[in-house]
């Protein structure tokens, strides 16, 4: 397996922005696919978004699409999300996933905290 490291949570008012990064090391040759989950308190862990590594197509959920944009930057094995219009409900400790050809589960990093305020 891959570790994994976020970075670039924090307190921000409502319609600010913020990036958050994922950094992969290890076996990072067979990443397959990296993305964002979050989970706010009380809740469960949610999908926000995902990006395949080998032709850097996108997917998001639909309650931040349009808000969100993530990338890739595959020779460096760091992913990131860009947060722009951000609401009090997207308050939530963001997780990054990555998921590698042939090994299951799936990893996932430690959390970082986005809290918006209103």
């Amino acid at each position: 397996q891959v570790q994994v490291v976020e970075s670039g949570g924090g307190l921000v008012q409502a319609g600010g922005s913020l990036r958050l990064s994922c950094a992969a090391s290890g076996r990072t040759f067979s990443i397959n696919a990296m993305g964002w989950f979050r989970q706010a308190p009380g809740k469960e862990r949610e999908f926000v978004a995902h990006i395949n590594w080998s032709d850097g197509d996108t997917y998001y959920a639909d309650s931040v699409k349009g808000r969100f944009t993530i990338s890739r930057d595959s020779a460096k094995n760091t992913m990131s999300l860009q947060m722009n219009g951000l609401k009090p409900e997207d308050t939530a400790v963001y997780y990054c996933n990555v998921a590698q050809r042939g090994v299951t589960p799936n990893s996932w990093g430690q959390g970082t905290q986005v809290t918006v305020s209103s």
